[in-house]
């Protein structure tokens, strides 16, 4: 009787045993899950990995102002008034008038126009003079061997380099400029324009 007993005892025991660790491991499971899942996400996303860059099919501006490119043309034309007139220069100490507008488009829209006036002259669409919007280049044959190009700012002016009087701001209806005007391309839709000056100025 007294060995069944033990023996009741010792089994009692064993079971218990068992059963405690079964119900810890239970509890455990229960609260550590969580902290689990919490790591495993944490390392999953790398800490260091830079975010993907800006592109211009990626910005959209929630308001596109025609005001925006005006802007970015005049701040050129800061940057780049009274620069001497060079033919075939392409710097501060003397430019020609496609290669300032190479510059203008490059700084300011952060678009790559063609080197020449020629090329230049084939770029985006044909627009009439009285549809002319600032970011438009307008196109001259005055006398000689080359023509002249510059970018409309808007109000009747244009900016261009004057091989005359270097970078400037001149007017349309200018008698000699209206005199020897030939036609306006626009190389880049507004909406698309403005929303290169955005990112240009991020650039």
């Amino acid at each position: 009787m007294l060995r069944r007993t033990a023996m009741g005892l010792a089994l009692a025991m064993v079971i218990s045993g068992c059963t405690a660790p079964v119900k810890q491991q239970q509890v455990n499971a229960q609260y550590s899950l969580p902290l689990v899942k919490s790591r495993t996400v944490a390392v999953s996303i790398p800490r260091d990995v830079p975010p993907p860059p800006q592109t211009l099919q990626d910005f959209r501006p929630q308001v596109v102002s025609p005001t925006v490119i005006r802007r970015a043309l005049l701040d050129e034309h800061q940057r780049w008034v009274g620069t001497p007139y060079v033919l075939g220069g392409t710097t501060h100490r003397g430019i020609d008038c496609s290669a300032l507008m190479q510059h203008v488009f490059g700084e300011a829209f952060s678009f790559e126009l063609p080197r020449t006036t020629e090329e230049q002259v084939l770029e985006g669409s044909r627009v009439t003079e009285t549809n002319l919007k600032a970011g438009d280049l307008v196109f001259f044959r005055p006398p000689g061997p080359y023509n002249h190009v510059g970018v409309y700012v808007g109000d009747g002016y244009f900016l261009h380099a004057s091989a005359s009087q270097g970078v400037k701001l001149s007017r349309l209806d200018n008698v000699y400029w209206k005199r020897y005007y030939w036609q306006a391309r626009r190389p880049v839709e507004r909406t698309q324009l403005a929303q290169r000056v955005m990112l240009a100025s991020e650039g």
